[in-house]
């Protein structure tokens, strides 16, 4: 939270989901910590898409059928390393590839009574 704070696209923000805490870019939500180990990130539907086979392949990336939030688990500086990455790609995409309706679904994954392991995802 504290390095992704000092983005220049990014502000601190509440958490829709009122769990936690948030940040915001002109796009929307893009990030909330609702611990310090589970992160959930919103990327657009087709970053999902177009990433969906790296996205799986990440041991601290769960996903929810569709759901445009994924939740990352920090467990080593590794998964931090990979939190930064998909938030720029987060950013990227909403700048880049913004959809019209692709705003974030009425809840992130903590709300969602079901987080999947990434292999049960098709």
């Amino acid at each position: 939270m504290t390095q992704l704070a000092g983005w220049p696209d990014l502000s601190e923000a509440r958490p829709s989901c009122g769990t936690g805490r948030a940040l915001s870019s002109v796009q929307g939500e893009i990030v909330h910590f609702h611990s310090d180990h589970d992160v959930d990130l919103h990327l657009t539907a087709r970053a999902i898409h177009r990433f969906q086979d790296h996205l799986r392949g990440a041991t601290a990336v769960r996903m929810v059928p569709e759901s445009r939030w994924v939740t990352i688990r920090l467990e080593v500086d590794a998964d931090i390393g990979l939190l930064l990455t998909l938030v720029s790609l987060a950013l990227q995409s909403h700048q880049t590839w913004p959809v019209p309706g692709d705003s974030p679904s009425a809840g992130c994954n903590d709300v969602r009574s079901l987080v999947l392991p990434r292999d049960s995802v098709g």
